[in-house]
């Protein structure tokens, strides 16, 4: 089962599984075999007959959240075998409503034949607020998948009722994002994973600045009006709700710890990088220090991200953490991070040592050269040609859309593709990869999954206020696959 909101993608790990005739997921184990063949992407968009446009409504007054949307979810809303599209969308500004059918978050059926079909007033998606991200996943164990949307102020949990239709559930869940003494707080990021190991699925919900439209500072450089830093606002706790098993969530933010950790994430990930059976909690922070939540195993957290050397890059400095991916990508059976940030400085990939400590490992892997004169967004480690090593995506553009008069760079950059030489080294093969992946855009979120069940990892990258880009891999490599549907039993019904 595979995660993703607002670019930030997070790998898991199925404990108890059973098989299925469906094939709705998909895993890889590849032989190693002759020359290395070349990731290539094809972007089908103009024949997938969706007609999504991303809004983010730009304003005179240049409102930060402007620059945040928006997120991408893959997942098989209906059970047929296909991956789905979820895409968030902005709203009208300042009242952040979605006034009117152009702001809609949609949801596209996949058909099977490389187009998909516009759902989403059918399932009942079209959502409320400004969104921000996504995060997809079985809850109760019914056996459809639910959706969590996170926004400005504004986060929906919808459950599937199993018959193309979903449900806004969350005033009788408990999961509408208010924090104490704050309120209703600005959502980034979410995700779904079983922090105390009883078989139900609990959810994380990642929050930015203290911010509002009503206590909004208007920033101005060299004359010209700009989105303000984030270092201009206070940060906010984010938040831990416990699944109670009956369709309501508590939240334990508090008691877990989580609360006294004031932050401005973007990214999330989860994975148990320290093997001891309970699933740890990584934030990646916008020009602040990241988090490492590790589970203790009695229901608290504590953030050891100091002390296991991710809070900081190799220079000591906290970056504009953006994405990031918490998986094993050197395959010594330790979950690394890899996380995207802001031009100049590069984006940290963190080894996993298996002593408790991660080695910052961006300039030996050949990223700190390639990523630096970047701006990162969503991020994933995938093995894109079947090599049996996983390469690294990223979808980059800069954050002002008048970048080029405040700072002498471009908006719009194209997405990157590094593939893994196998030891730990990755060599930037973008410009091989397809003559439609030099084309630059604002892209923002990107989620992962097999589109067309062909054994290939494609990727489904949001674009502001223009039409999303549906890559499709296309790397010529015969190495084995296989497709499976895996059922939990005894952990949550997805495994995670």
């Amino acid at each position: 089962m595979l995660l993703v909101f607002n670019g930030c993608s997070t790998r898991t790990l199925v404990v108890e599984a059973q098989s299925s005739s469906v094939p709705a997921r998909t895993t890889k184990k590849a032989l190693n075999s002759g020359a290395y063949p070349g990731i290539r992407f094809e972007n089908t968009i103009q024949t997938s007959k969706i007609g999504f446009v991303l809004r983010n409504s730009i304003s005179p007054k240049r409102y930060t959240f402007e620059t945040m949307v928006g997120g991408v979810a893959l997942f098989d809303y209906n059970n047929d075998g296909l991956l789905d599209i979820f895409f968030t969308n902005g709203a009208a500004i300042p009242s952040l409503e979605k006034k009117d059918p152009r702001y809609w978050n949609r949801l596209y059926r996949n058909n099977g034949d490389g187009t998909f079909t516009d759902v989403t007033e059918k399932a009942g998606l079209q959502g409320i607020g400004y969104s921000m991200g996504a995060a997809a996943a079985d809850y109760d164990n019914d056996g459809f998948v639910d959706l969590y949307v996170t926004g400005l102020n504004r986060n929906q949990l919808f459950h599937n009722n199993g018959d193309g239709t979903f449900t806004d559930v969350t005033a009788k869940a408990g999961v509408g994002g208010e924090v104490p003494k704050l309120g209703k707080a600005w959502s980034v990021a979410a995700g779904w994973f079983d922090f105390n190991n009883d078989g139900l699925l609990d959810l994380f919900v990642v929050n930015y600045l203290n911010y509002s439209v009503g206590n909004a500072t208007f920033c101005i450089q060299q004359g010209h009006p700009a989105y303000c830093s984030p270092v201009d606002f206070l940060g906010t706790p984010n938040i831990l709700y416990r699944n109670n098993g009956d369709g309501t969530f508590t939240d334990v933010s508090e008691q877990s710890h989580i609360s006294e950790y004031i932050g401005k994430g973007m990214g999330l990930a989860f994975a148990d990088y320290d093997n001891d059976g309970f699933t740890d909690i990584f934030v990646s922070n916008d020009t602040f220090e990241n988090y490492l939540f590790h589970n203790q195993g009695d229901g608290t957290f504590v953030d050891v991200a100091l002390q296991a050397g991710v809070a900081y890059n190799a220079f000591g400095n906290a970056i504009a953490g953006m994405g990031a991916d918490f998986t094993d990508i050197d395959n010594d059976g330790r979950p690394d991070i890899f996380e995207s940030a802001m031009f100049g400085e590069g984006f940290p990939l963190y080894r996993n040592l298996g002593d408790g400590r991660f080695q910052d490992m961006t300039a030996p892997a050949r990223l700190a050269a390639s990523t630096s004169r970047l701006t990162g967004w969503g991020v994933g480690a995938f093995d894109f040609d079947n090599d049996g090593n996983k390469d690294l995506f990223a979808a980059n553009s800069d954050i002002l859309d008048n970048s080029m008069e405040l700072a002498h760079r471009p908006f719009a950059i194209p997405d990157r593709v590094f593939h893994n030489q196998g030891d730990l080294k990755f060599e930037d093969v973008s410009r091989q990869a397809g003559p439609s992946f030099q084309i630059p855009a604002p892209h923002r979120g990107a989620a992962f999954g097999d589109l067309n069940n062909d054994g290939k990892v494609d990727v489904v990258v949001s674009v502001l206020n223009g039409p999303p880009e549906i890559w499709m891999n296309r790397s010529n490599n015969q190495n084995h696959w296989i497709i499976l549907n895996l059922v939990g039993v005894k952990s949550n019904r997805d495994g995670l």
